[in-house]
């Protein structure tokens, strides 16, 4: 029999910026709420790729810059998908947003008149992304809000619990989980909602950026409780992952090129084209630009020796550590780089407050699609809407006042894919729902999956994986992150991937 613990607030689950962010604003409410229960899997700073991003946090902070430009920015980078009353509320909170992280700690670095010093990255009009360190953003903002999250009186923190299964009552409203505990054991949380921000699905594939354990397992145990999916066929490659057989792969930061570093082939000709800004195209173009050079043989490098040089260590120390602890001395010579599933654009589909179709059920940050990002995520975006998305749905959950319910019971007890299992699924996702797709590669990965979870029925990795699949197999098109080989054209008409545990369509 499982242990019950019932919490007078809301449910947490996750423990990056989005998590942390919507903890910190869970204050208590008189009468309705006692604050916030964070539960993780791992200790917080560790497995979350939060913590990883390298590039910083987009917001209009520069002259000549505005929320408005930062919202048309969003929307063209996301091929007709960006939500735009959404990406208009996420852009207009951008300097709110970096004020805030910055009261808390958080070490941006500074101009000389104190201003934030902001950077250029691919497919931004300006210059607009803050920065810590020079590519040490992710853990630095993080570390200061986990620092403020363990020094806050309302939030309880569980740093070594699992989701396995989403509460649900007899209307189906969501009013806790299921959380596996280190020793093994069960433990059934009742609360007054859940707050899932469980990060996204980088471990389905073969090379990530991510943590191998972000396997999608939140967007599956939302599926099956009822929520919708949007768009879960569009995945983000980063085309410069440092190529060094290291899994997770290590990141180059974008803002490399930024700073004119240049893509090339093993002979130095260039992989995109010669203009100086030839690199700084939407992700998607240039990430299919390196996979095509590797599949041909040629080979893909980031050079950036004339544009950094000696400046590596003090300019870029993350990408500097990753190279050398290679055995590459990126000072001298250029990086071998790969494309890598960096971020998820799909996922549960979400408001700009986080809930979701299920009552009592919101979703934050990677694995919540709110419809910012569309089909391509603009550079440095997610930190921004981890903050502040994470930040609204905590308040929002803090206001949800306990159901009066029956007794209540999980959609689904989840679990793992069998480690030994893990690589072959990894492998089919790379080859078959990777950079480039065709129908006759995605039909085949359906049909595997689709025997894969007849043996392992309660497996998440695999639910997840599926809804990437079947929504890449509708999807007749090219579009952002998603290219066809067999369907290389963009319609006219852009539809969003509406999916639920009892239908797929386009919408």
């Amino acid at each position: 029999m499982r242990r019950v613990v019932v919490h007078e607030g809301p449910l947490i689950v996750g423990g990056g910026l989005a998590g942390l962010s919507a903890a910190l604003e869970a204050v208590p409410v008189e009468g309705v709420s006692k604050g916030a229960l964070m539960v993780t899997p791992a200790p917080l700073l560790d497995a979350c790729s939060s913590a990883w991003a390298q590039g910083g946090m987009a917001a209009a902070l520069g002259k000549g810059d505005s929320a408005e430009l930062h919202a048309r920015d969003t929307e063209a980078a996301g091929a007709g998908l960006v939500v735009a009353d959404v990406a208009t509320e996420l852009t207009g909170h951008g300097r709110g947003t970096v004020d805030w992280l910055a009261s808390l700690g958080a070490p941006f670095d500074r101009e000389a008149d104190g201003g934030f010093a902001v950077s250029l990255e691919a497919a931004h009009s300006v210059p607009r992304v803050a920065r810590v360190g020079g590519d040490g953003a992710g853990r630095a903002i993080l570390s200061a809000v986990v620092e403020a999250a363990r020094a806050a009186s309302h939030i309880e923190i569980w740093e070594d619990g699992r989701l396995r299964g989403l509460l649900q009552d007899a209307a189906g409203r969501v009013c806790g989980a299921v959380i596996e505990r280190a020793d093994g054991g069960l433990v059934d949380v009742h609360a007054h909602a859940v707050v899932l921000a469980t990060g996204g699905i980088g471990g389905l594939f073969e090379v990530t950026t991510n943590p191998a354990a972000l396997r999608g397992e939140g967007m599956a145990l939302a599926y099956l409780a009822g929520a919708e999916i949007l768009d879960p066929e569009f995945v983000q490659f980063h085309p410069t992952a440092i190529d060094a057989a290291l899994d997770p792969a290590p990141l180059a930061t974008e803002a490399l090129r930024g700073e004119g570093a240049r893509l090339v082939d093993r002979d130095g000709a260039f992989l995109i084209g010669p203009e100086p800004d030839a690199d700084l195209a939407a992700r998607d173009i240039v990430a299919r630009a390196v996979h095509a050079a590797r599949a041909s043989g040629r080979g893909a490098f980031l050079d950036a020796r004339a544009a950094v040089g000696e400046d590596f260590p003090h300019d870029f120390p993350a990408v500097f550590a990753a190279c050398m602890g290679a055995g590459i001395d990126p000072r001298v010579q250029p990086i071998p780089v790969a494309a890598a599933v960096h971020y998820h654009m799909g996922g549960i589909a979400a408001d700009a407050d986080g809930r979701t179709a299920v009552a009592g059920l919101y979703a934050v940050g990677e694995c919540a699609a709110t419809g910012v990002h569309g089909a391509n995520r603009l550079a440095s975006n997610s930190l921004l809407e981890a903050a502040a998305f994470g930040r609204r749905a905590g308040r929002a959950a803090a206001r949800e006042g306990m159901a009066a319910v029956g007794p209540l019971s999980p959609v689904i007890v989840g679990g793992d894919l069998p480690e030994d299992e893990m690589p072959a699924l990894r492998a089919a996702m790379t080859r078959h729902c990777g950079v480039v797709r065709d129908g006759e590669g995605l039909a085949a990965l359906c049909r595997w999956l689709d025997e894969l979870a007849g043996r392992y029925p309660a497996a998440l990795p695999v639910v997840a994986a599926m809804r990437v699949a079947q929504g890449a197999l509708q999807r007749r098109e090219s579009r952002g992150g998603h290219f066809r080989s067999d369907y290389p054209a963009t319609d006219a008409v852009a539809l969003h991937t509406r999916m639920t545990a009892r239908v797929a369509v386009a919408a």
